[in-house]
């Protein structure tokens, strides 16, 4: 079992190359989030913040059920 901080560690690791996550509310639940404060999860490149630990592995293995084919959140609020 990981502990909150280390599963945070883990999560929250960025490579130079993905840009801050720009989501307000979880891809996966659609609880809200609080940028700078929520666990992050990279997917394809791109990271997403997600509501809980338990989102991140259902995001990861399951990422089209969740995005959009240009990585926008399935429940993204459209304009």
């Amino acid at each position: 079992m990981l502990t909150p901080l280390l599963f945070t560690a883990l999560v929250t690791f960025t490579s130079p190359t993905t840009s801050a996550p720009t989501n307000t509310i979880c891809p996966v639940l659609g609880n809200a989030v609080t940028p700078g404060k929520s666990p992050i999860v990279t997917v394809r490149g791109r990271q997403y913040y997600i509501c809980c630990p338990g989102c991140d592995d259902k995001l990861v293995k399951n990422p089209d059920k969740y995005l959009e084919k240009d990585g926008t959140p399935k429940n993204a609020k459209k304009v």
